[in-house]
């Protein structure tokens, strides 16, 4: 009987998480969380991250950092993605992408429109070396 409320309750906040997956660019908050896996927001908190390790909070930032950076590699203005993600100021999105990546958005694209420039110019530059030689392709 135990093994069976634990999955329950296991499946109620991958519930959650999943809802945080198709709606991160959306305002939600932790309460609109919590109720998809029918928890009052304390214990909804407590479990999610005995099982994923973060706040939801914190994951929902995760997930619409690793957005950005997809949608910023595709070289979209700032300001676009930042609303796209879920973020309501540039400001906002700005600090905290700087405090995840360690870097502005700004300087983000640029470096990975510079990266896609250097692989279309040279694509064995970023092939690993011992696959290369492997496959007979020479640098």
């Amino acid at each position: 009987m135990e093994q069976y409320e634990k999955i329950y309750l296991y499946k109620r906040i991958v519930q959650a998480k999943l809802f945080i997956d198709n709606h991160f660019s959306e305002k939600i908050d932790i309460d609109n969380i919590a109720d998809q896996a029918y928890f009052s927001k304390f214990h909804f908190i407590r479990l999610f991250k005995a099982i994923y390790g973060k706040s939801p909070h914190n994951y929902l930032i995760k997930v619409r950092i690793d957005k950005a950076k997809l949608l910023l590699a595709e070289d979209l203005q700032v300001l676009a993605v930042c609303l796209m993600v879920g973020f309501d100021s540039p400001t906002s999105f700005t600090a905290t992408f700087k405090k995840i990546v360690g870097k502005t958005p700004v300087v983000y694209r640029n470096e990975q429109k510079a990266r896609k420039q250097a692989i279309d110019t040279n694509p064995l530059s970023v092939v690993p070396n011992c696959f290369a030689e492997t496959h007979g392709w020479s640098k």
